[in-house]
């Protein structure tokens, strides 16, 4: 006969049994999936008769083995890392937010604009003016879709593509009217840039002789925030309560379109700031083919982060690494711009299936824990 004292101790081992798989689904499964995106990506190389231990030896010395190489990685992880956020806390909220690049554009539009109406102001109040506008200018182009959502149930997925339409359309007739540089009008070169902006709205350097700027530190500061904010608040808790079983929230009294359309909202803005960062922080002006694909690299950046803001982090740093590093492999072994694409596709690819295979991985155990307890009672 069992006693009663003999049951704690299986039942331990079980809870335990479920935080380690919780570890290996929110880490470990992104990262063999950049692992086999990776090692497909050797087989290609391979093919095209180029050494894959070489050229990878060189993606890592260009991302991280010189001064320049680690700052630049910093430099493109902290638009990633912005974007990312404004992902994290969309997803959380069950909805999919792929109008990034819409929303950099308008941050970039308002942050080149603003400072050059208002160039007399101090720096220090300038920039976190800029700063501002942008991050407002971001969410007015996540609220548009969230409005639509939450009102008329319309595909977020949809609205916010075209959205990326209608806000690269709008930079370009501005970079061709009220925002072209002047003195490219008075040199007859008519290049597709905003004037200069004034020098007390750009962003500090973090490290002499480098593009490394202090937004890569606002940056991080906000993912601690983002943190804070969706488990430590209690819009954070029904943001993400809504993303959890809607039914449920809806149950319990939460205004599921609301929080919805909250969570676009604030994901534009996040995007947005990535934007200005970029404008401010790096370019100084307004450049045609500004975003370089954050917009959409940054979903992969918060998937690969297990959409947690302070596993964002890291991750963003990874996919900042592989973008620098990616052009140095290129001059290295002499492949293609084309498979140096493809193999950041598969990253993307195999990413975004592994987080798919964990939802569906902590989905199934969820109904075994409690097909268990059904059972013990």
């Amino acid at each position: 006969m069992t006693t009663g004292t003999s049951s704690p101790k299986p039942r331990l081992q079980r809870e335990a049994a479920v935080d380690w798989s919780r570890i290996a689904l929110n880490v470990f499964l992104p990262i063999l999936g950049v692992v086999f995106a990776l090692l497909l990506g050797a087989v290609m190389l391979i093919i095209l008769k180029a050494n894959p231990l070489a050229a990878y030896a060189s993606l890592v010395r260009g991302a991280v083995g010189s001064r320049f190489g680690s700052t630049q990685t910093l430099v493109k992880a902290t638009p990633l890392l912005l974007v990312g956020l404004g992902i994290c806390i969309a997803f959380r909220a069950n909805v999919i937010n792929i109008g990034g690049e819409g929303q950099i554009i308008a941050g970039a539009l308002m942050s080149t604009w603003f400072p050059l109406f208002f160039h007399a102001w101090p720096g220090w109040l300038l920039i976190p003016a800029t700063m501002i506008a942008g991050f407002l200018a971001g969410a007015l182009w996540g609220f548009i879709p969230g409005i639509l959502k939450a009102r008329l149930n319309v595909n977020e997925i949809l609205s916010t593509i075209m959205l990326n339409a209608i806000a690269l359309q709008l930079m370009n007739l501005l970079l061709q009217g009220p925002l072209m540089d002047p003195t490219g009008v008075a040199a007859r070169t008519f290049l597709a840039q905003s004037a200069q902006l004034p020098h007390q709205v750009w962003l500090p350097r973090l490290v002499p002789r480098t593009l490394l700027h202090a937004g890569a530190i606002v940056a991080v500061v906000l993912a601690v925030l983002v943190y804070v904010f969706l488990w430590r608040t209690t819009i954070g808790y029904d943001i993400r309560a809504v993303g959890l079983n809607p039914d449920a929230a809806r149950y319990s009294g939460i205004n599921v379109p609301t929080f919805q359309a909250l969570s676009l909202t604030l994901a534009g803005g996040f995007a947005g700031l990535a934007g200005v960062v970029e404008v401010i922080g790096v370019q100084h002006r307004l450049l045609e083919g500004l975003t370089s694909g954050y917009g959409f690299t940054g979903i992969v950046a918060a998937l690969l982060g297990s959409l947690h803001p302070i596993g964002l982090i890291p991750a963003s740093i990874l996919f900042g690494g592989l973008l620098v590093g990616a052009d140095t492999m290129q001059r290295a072994v002499q492949v293609p711009s084309s498979l140096v694409g493809a193999i950041l596709g598969l990253v993307v690819l195999f990413v975004s299936g592994s987080a798919l295979w964990s939802r569906r991985w902590a989905a199934q155990r969820r109904l075994g824990v409690e097909k268990d307890k059904e059972e013990s009672a």
